[in-house]
């Protein structure tokens, strides 16, 4: 620390740095003045008995002063009247004038003395009223005419006006003076005899007394003898040779004129040492707590990094967990759908098949209907040949009684040849009717069949129907379970997305539950949500039914 560093402000005393008397074989008494001459006691404030006429003082003061400013007042406020009149300032204007003036002075010195009061002065209300206070003088003065025409007149008129400002600012001193007191703020003045006794040391005594904040007359000579002893101590001790002193030693003259006494500019070193030294342990305090600082937060900072990454592991295993969980059962349900689908395709094949056959059956059908019209065509022909055979054998009869007639004429070879032609056509006609009788019975077997094949047909086409609706409805319902299961995959992908938690998967499952349930949730059994969340009390099911249904009134959409 340098001086130019040192506070200017004057410190208290410190015994210690009083150079010591037994060492430098100083006499006690260097400048053969008595201590009590050089180190005055420090003031104490006399109170001197207070008698009746002091403690009137102030009473008389106040009303004498009173009654004075009140004269001066008056005697202003006439004078000024009747000069402002006859400037031509008007009957009622001319009224407020000295008003004006005389109450100026006053306003600017009481907001004066407020301002010192809350220690802001501000000069330049005291120069103004000053200034009012030369201008009334002035305006009573020569209101009589010219004042050197008669001064006598002159000055009895302006005299008033100058006694009611000097109580004023007797008033004014009295409250500056205490305030100074109550805020410990007064300073001494240098008497006038020392100006006059030692004018060319007085401006720098007054200098140091102002500049360092020395308010004690009496405390600023204590420190000058003070200095001028330790000097005179000093030259004894090196027999009038300073400049063999160290720069410890002659620190007082030096640095008494930045305000400091002997035993503080004694003191400096060791201060400035112990200064420098506690600096340097601050400094060093300074930095074993920062490195303490930065190693805590070098610790604790890599205990959150552990933390966060611990938590990040949970929750990545968690989620690893639960999506591993969703795919796999999302791989389950395309399973089953692809299986679903290829018994749906296998089923189709199936129908397929079922059609052909059907159209076989068909075909079968109408075969054996094409039969049956053929047989019942050749039954009608073996109707008409068996008609034509009984009009043969009608005719061989009539022929036969015509032989018989005639055998008398013919001879009887020519009769019994007749009898075996006949006899040939009646047994060929029988043959022809057992032939035709064959053939319709024939027919009628073959149309029966042919009924019996168009019933199988008939029923087989039933059955082929039914079973191509059973695999219609089977393939529907395959592509509804592959459907749920494209829409249970993306749920999951969007769940792992948003990252929800098990118990909102739970719920959107059961909500997917109730959508393909066609919406309504009492079709959605309480077994049926504990089986696919995996739960077995029926009040968390229940719970997830409800969330549910609130999740769908609120427009959840699985595929959104």
């Amino acid at each position: 620390m340098t001086i130019t560093e040192v506070p200017q402000n004057a410190a208290p005393d410190t015994p210690v740095s009083h150079p010591p008397v037994a060492a430098s074989g100083a006499p006690e008494k260097v400048s053969g003045a008595a201590w009590g001459v050089s180190r005055p006691d420090k003031r104490k404030t006399i109170k001197p008995k207070r008698d009746r006429f002091t403690a009137a003082l102030p009473y008389f003061a106040a009303v004498f002063g009173t009654l004075v400013g009140g004269i001066g007042f008056a005697t202003s406020y006439q004078t000024l009247a009747k000069v402002a009149l006859s400037w031509g300032f008007g009957e009622d204007l001319s009224r407020w004038f000295p008003v004006g003036v005389d109450a100026s002075i006053l306003a600017f010195l009481a907001l004066d003395l407020y301002l010192i009061l809350k220690g802001i002065p501000w000069p330049v209300l005291r120069m103004a009223a000053h200034g009012m206070t030369g201008a009334t003088i002035w305006f009573n003065a020569s209101a009589q005419g010219e004042i050197g025409a008669d001064p006598v007149k002159a000055a009895s008129h302006g005299v008033m006006p100058v006694l009611f400002v000097i109580g004023v600012e007797a008033a004014r001193r009295l409250f500056i003076q205490k305030a100074q007191l109550e805020a410990g703020t007064v300073t001494d003045r240098i008497p006038l005899h020392r100006w006059i006794l030692s004018p060319v040391a007085t401006p720098r005594f007054y200098r140091r007394m102002r500049l360092y904040g020395v308010s004690s007359y009496p405390e600023m000579i204590r420190r000058q003898q003070d200095l001028i002893a330790y000097e005179q101590w000093l030259k004894r001790k090196y027999e009038g040779d300073l400049s063999r002193a160290t720069e410890d030693e002659r620190l007082p003259m030096k640095m008494a004129a930045y305000g400091y006494t002997v035993a503080e500019a004694l003191a400096m070193p060791e201060k400035q040492e112990r200064d420098a030294e506690a600096r340097e342990e601050e400094a060093e305090r300074r930095r074993l707590d920062a490195e303490t600082r930065k190693e805590l937060a070098r610790k604790k900072a890599e205990a959150d990094r552990l933390e966060a990454q611990g938590k990040l592991e949970a929750v990545r295993a968690r989620v690893e967990g639960e999506t591993g969980q969703a795919r796999a059962h999302a791989r389950a349900q395309v399973s089953a759908a692809e299986r679903a689908a290829e018994l749906e395709e296998a089923a189709l094949e199936t129908a397929v098949i079922a059609e052909a056959r059907a159209r076989e059956a068909e075909a079968e059908r109408k075969e054996a209907q094409e039969r049956e019209a053929k047989a019942a065509a050749d039954v009608r022909a073996a109707e008409l040949e068996r008609q034509a055979a009984e009009k043969r054998r009608l005719a061989a009869e009539a022929d036969r009684v015509a032989a018989a007639e005639a055998q008398a004429i013919e001879t009887a070879e020519i009769a019994e040849a007749r009898q075996r032609a006949a006899e040939a056509d009646r047994v060929a006609a029988e043959t022809e009717r057992a032939a035709a009788e064959t053939r319709r019975r024939a027919a009628e077997a073959d149309r029966l069949a042919a009924q019996e094949a168009e019933r199988k047909a008939t029923a087989d086409a039933n059955t082929q129907a039914t079973r191509k609706r059973e695999a219609e409805s089977e393939y529907a319902a395959a592509e509804r379970r592959l459907a749920a299961a494209e829409i249970e995959r993306r749920a999951v992908e969007i769940e792992d997305a948003a990252k929800l938690s098990p118990r909102e998967r739970s719920v959107r499952k059961v909500a997917r539950m109730i959508l393909a349930a066609g919406g309504d949730a009492d079709q959605v059994l309480l077994a049926d949500i504990q089986r696919e969340t995996a739960v077995s009390s029926t009040d968390t099911a229940s719970k997830y039914r409800q969330e549910a249904v609130d999740l769908l009134n609120q427009g959840y959409c699985p595929e959104q």
